[in-house]
C-alpha cells in the first residue's frame, strides 16, 4: 500500500454499512422469532383471520406513521440523518407493498371461490 488513509467520507460509508448490516441481522432475529411461533399450534380455521388480517394493518399503519414522523423531523431539523429516513421511508413503502400484494392475492382466491359455484 502507498500509505493513503481512508477518508472521513469512506469511514462514513463503512460505518453505514455496517449499521444496515446489524439492522438487517435484527430484521432476522425477527423473522426467525416469527417463523418459531408460526410453528405452534393454529387456532381453529377463520377464527383468528380478521384479528390476525387487523393486527397486520395496524403494524403497517405504524410503519407508516414513523416514517412520516421522521421526514417531518428530517425537515424541522430534529434528525440530522438521512439515511435513518430513508430506511424509514423504503421500509414504509416495502409494508405498504406487501400489503398491496396480499389484498390482490386476497381478491383473487375471493373470485375464484366465487367463480365456482357458477
Amino acid at each position: 500500500m502507498n500509505g493513503v488513509r481512508p477518508t472521513s467520507g469512506v469511514q462514513d460509508v463503512l460505518a453505514l454499512r455496517q449499521e444496515v448490516l446489524a439492522r438487517s441481522e435484527a430484521l432476522r432475529d425477527v423473522r426467525a422469532a416469527t417463523d418459531a411461533t408460526a410453528g405452534a399450534p393454529a387456532a381453529p380455521a377463520g377464527a383468528d383471520f380478521a384479528a390476525t388480517l387487523g393486527t397486520a394493518l395496524q403494524q403497517v399503519s405504524a410503519v407508516q406513521k414513523r416514517s412520516g414522523d421522521m421526514q417531518a423531523a428530517y425537515e424541522r431539523g430534529e434528525v440530522t440523518d438521512i439515511a435513518q429516513v430513508m430506511l424509514a421511508r423504503q421500509e414504509a413503502g416495502v409494508a405498504f407493498e406487501a400489503t398491496l400484494q396480499v389484498r390482490n392475492k386476497l381478491l383473487s382466491a375471493y373470485q375464484d371461490i366465487m367463480r365456482m359455484g357458477s
